[in-house]
């Protein structure tokens, strides 16, 4: 199968186009590398620079490429730029999403696996939160993919689209030693607590001490970056005899900031300082998933659910790339 990867010079992305590779799938990508890196990706694997926006060079790879699906993962992430600059959000993360959508059905595309997240839920109802649970986004960034939800249907019913949205929780670690997490700037978690771990800041602040948790702190379900991948691929090949597929991905397990914290002191050897700072807006208290839907319907089995692995494997890649792909 020819798969456009969208976002593919990305932290998930790259990981999910060497799994495709691996099944013995063709791919192009499609990637500004505004926040991807070319050294994320295989020599041989094509690379279309160019906004997911821009009708002009969409239309030129799929008239020239014979495309069979589109994973789409080009998308803007960070909740609290989102309420800062929500236009940024809705423009790259919903309006081009539509553009992408457009030149997929004109050129006869209609498979499309999409990188959507469990901001979606914002404060749920209850946990562990299922895929039937109310959609109540709390940052504008939750709402950029909430809408493209909602637009995929409208799809599917009016143009014969077979979609898959698969909501992520907090994705972490590293797919090996050569490929890891490299944003820039640095707003996830486990790779700022490393990088204080690395000499490269003194402390790791915690936004807000004072949420409903049994520390007082965020308490996040993490999933590791090549247990999504195999996800993606499990997806794709399901789109083959479904249209609609909505499924959270996630271990199911709770980790407070502070959790996350003391296993990245084991893990490193380090004593990581850390500074209560205020909360940021958006960000809901719990967030976990229950992702019994696709482990029973796609026999999906995470690989790496134990925090200190997913840590040890981020930390293994950090040492390896104190400066990120730069280095």
């Amino acid at each position: 199968m020819k798969v456009l990867v969208t976002g593919g010079a990305g932290y998930i992305g790259s990981v999910v186009v060497r799994e495709l590779i691996r099944a013995g799938h063709s791919v192009m990508v499609v990637d500004n590398l505004s926040r991807g890196h070319r050294q994320a990706l295989p020599a041989e694997v094509e690379l279309c620079v160019c906004d997911v926006g821009d009708r002009a060079a969409l239309e030129g790879v799929f008239r020239v490429q014979s495309v069979d699906a589109v994973m789409h993962f080009a998308a803007l992430i960070e909740v609290g730029e989102s309420m800062k600059v929500p236009e940024r959000y809705f423009t790259n993360n919903t309006a081009n999403t539509l553009t992408l959508l457009e030149m997929m059905l004109q050129h006869g595309v209609n498979r499309f696996v999409f990188s959507s997240t469990a901001a979606l839920y914002g404060n749920p109802d209850r946990t562990p939160i299922e895929e039937t649970d109310r959609l109540q986004p709390t940052s504008v960034y939750g709402e950029s993919k909430r809408l493209v939800e909602c637009a995929l249907e409208w799809f599917r019913k009016t143009r014969e689209l077979r979609y898959a949205s698969l909501r992520y929780f907090n994705a972490a670690g590293a797919a090996g030693p050569d490929f890891g997490e490299d944003h820039q700037p640095e707003s996830h978690l486990i790779p700022l607590i490393l990088s204080v771990a690395l000499g490269q800041r003194d402390s790791i602040a915690i936004y807000g001490a004072d949420y409903a948790t049994p520390d007082g702190t965020c308490v996040r379900d993490y999933v590791h970056v090549s247990d999504l991948a195999s996800a993606h691929l499990l997806a794709l090949t399901a789109l083959s005899q479904s249209d609609r597929l909505i499924y959270n991905l996630g271990n199911g397990l709770g980790f407070s900031v502070r959790q996350v914290i003391d296993v990245a002191r084991r893990v490193t050897g380090h004593p990581i300082p850390a500074m209560e700072s205020p909360r940021r807006t958006g960000d809901p208290a719990i967030l976990v998933a229950s992702s019994a839907k696709i482990r029973r319907e796609l026999d999906w089995k995470p690989r790496f659910p134990d925090m200190e692995k997913i840590i040890g494997s981020a930390w293994e890649w950090h040492r390896e790339h104190p400066q990120g792909y730069q280095a």
